[in-house]
């Protein structure tokens, strides 16, 4: 029951935020000069975008979070705790597997990171803030994991979402 109320309330917050995040987005409909910057998907599926009925939904998701990251932030904190939770929940009896998946989820968020440290925009900085802050918060749990492994812990209880 505990763990279905955690779902529930980062499902909500996630609901929540793509709404939000989709509806910011929407102001690149109005933003012809950004088109050929922000609007990727359209272009992928489109080829290149000339008016405003041609771009994507997904290019708002884009665009929120470029100019807008508020919300696009909590679709990614969102997520990333409904993923941690299910990974800890299939996880938690076999010690080492939970290490090597929160090991993975760090690198895949350290190589994003990475990726956007370059851009210019607001959100570009923040979510690269966010992607190797949260590649260190697993890296850091991982290696706890780690270090418990080591002392012949081969199970863990409820030790890191709320109880």
């Amino acid at each position: 029951m505990k763990y279905a109320i955690q779902y529930l309330l980062a499902l909500m917050l996630l609901v929540f935020s793509t709404l939000i995040s989709w509806y910011e987005g929407s102001m690149i409909r109005d933003v012809p000069w950004e088109w050929k910057y922000t609007a990727f998907f359209s272009k992928t599926f489109n080829g290149e975008v000339t008016d405003n009925s041609e771009i994507s939904q997904l290019d708002h998701f884009i665009y929120a979070a470029k100019f807008y990251p508020m919300y696009p932030i909590l679709i990614l904190l969102s997520l990333s705790y409904i993923l941690i939770l299910s990974g800890y929940l299939l996880l938690k009896n076999n010690i080492k597997e939970l290490t090597v998946f929160l090991s993975a989820i760090s690198v895949i968020y350290v190589f994003f990171g990475i990726t956007i440290f370059s851009s210019p925009t607001v959100g570009g900085k923040y979510f690269t803030f966010i992607f190797l802050f949260m590649g260190g918060i697993n890296l850091a749990l991982a290696t706890l994991f780690f270090f418990k492994m080591r002392k012949g812990v081969k199970k863990i209880g409820s030790f890191i979402f709320f109880t």
